[in-house]
């Protein structure tokens, strides 16, 4: 090649003789950059991914079973005037305690949460928050209630900035336990809705007699199911229908269904529901609503991932 070539091939793959640019090494250069950027970021998600389902197995136990034991024992002790005024019903022992129970069904959920759940979840979690200011506001759909206690911060000082901390999960939990129960009759839309419906109405019978019971919120008048009058029921039923319908939208089921599968700790959340309030129900005799409790536990067994050597394994010294 002679110089004249040398300097022809030189001229172009390098910036202009004016100084500018090529415009396709600068779309290319760009391009590596995002393609990069989009592989360091998947990396950093798949690491912490690891790092937080490694730290909820090491603490399955502490979470499912310790936190809901010593909540039920901390609310009855609040109930009945045995705490110190600091504790009693303490706004943040309660919101870092339910953080910490949710903590599994977050963690489980997590790689499930694209572009198409977002929006359902974002439209779940407004609707929390506006059916709760209507109750409270004009007693539509759920009766006359008050709240007792402050649970944490309160939106306009009516309802807790946490609710859909305390609500989504346990729609989300009593989701996941259709689908596990139901098995292949969950491929048909209207069993896996209904299914899904009434479970969220179980979690309430269970739910709302502990609450009346230990002060959460109270009902006027009083209601014939251990103070939770049928009007509550009614609007869960209004709640549950909407909450499921937007879940069900929100997942690919096919892929969320291999998740819980292969995913041992998905629904330990329900586990630490169903000790916290299910103790907390037979320590005030609520034995119905106890009863509800248990069959939450038949569920949970049915889905072959409780046991008492799943149990025992659990432990430390069961690993070893």
């Amino acid at each position: 090649m002679d110089s004249g070539e040398a300097n022809e091939s030189t001229s172009n793959s390098n910036p202009d003789a004016d100084g500018r640019s090529n415009p396709q090494q600068s779309i290319d250069s760009r391009s590596r950059s995002v393609l990069s950027f989009s592989a360091d970021s998947e990396a950093t998600r798949v690491v912490l991914q690891d790092r937080l389902e490694e730290l909820v197995r090491e603490n399955r136990v502490t979470i499912a079973v310790v936190f809901p034991v010593v909540g039920a024992v901390s609310l009855l002790a609040s109930a009945e005037g045995l705490l110190p005024p600091l504790l009693s019903y303490n706004p943040v022992l309660l919101l870092f305690g339910t953080l910490v129970m949710r903590s599994p069904l977050v963690v489980a959920l997590l790689p499930q949460i694209d572009r198409r759940a977002i929006g359902p979840l974002v439209v779940l979690t407004g609707y929390t928050y506006a059916i709760e200011l209507v109750g409270v506001r004009t007693n539509w759909p759920y009766g006359a209630f008050q709240y007792g206690v402050e649970l944490g911060p309160m939106l306009g000082g009516e309802v807790p900035l946490a609710l859909p901390l305390f609500f989504v999960p346990l729609v989300l939990n009593a989701y996941l336990l259709t689908l596990l129960v139901l098995g292949r009759h969950a491929d048909r839309t209207l069993v896996r809705l209904l299914g899904a419906i009434g479970a969220v109405l179980a979690v309430d019978l269970v739910l709302d007699p502990g609450a009346v019971a230990i002060g959460f919120w109270t009902y006027t008048p009083p209601g014939s199911y251990y103070g939770v009058p049928a009007s509550n029921y009614r609007g869960w039923l209004l709640s549950g229908v909407v909450a499921i319908i937007l879940v069900d939208l929100a997942f690919d089921r096919a892929t969320l269904l291999e998740r819980i599968r292969t995913c041992e700790f998905a629904l330990d959340d329900l586990v630490s529901f169903v000790l916290l309030w299910g103790s907390i129900n037979v320590l005030y005799g609520n034995w119905l609503a106890a009863l509800v409790a248990g069959l939450f536990c038949l569920g949970l067994l049915r889905t072959d991932r409780y046991d008492l050597e799943m149990i025992g394994s659990a432990f430390p010294l069961g690993r070893n």
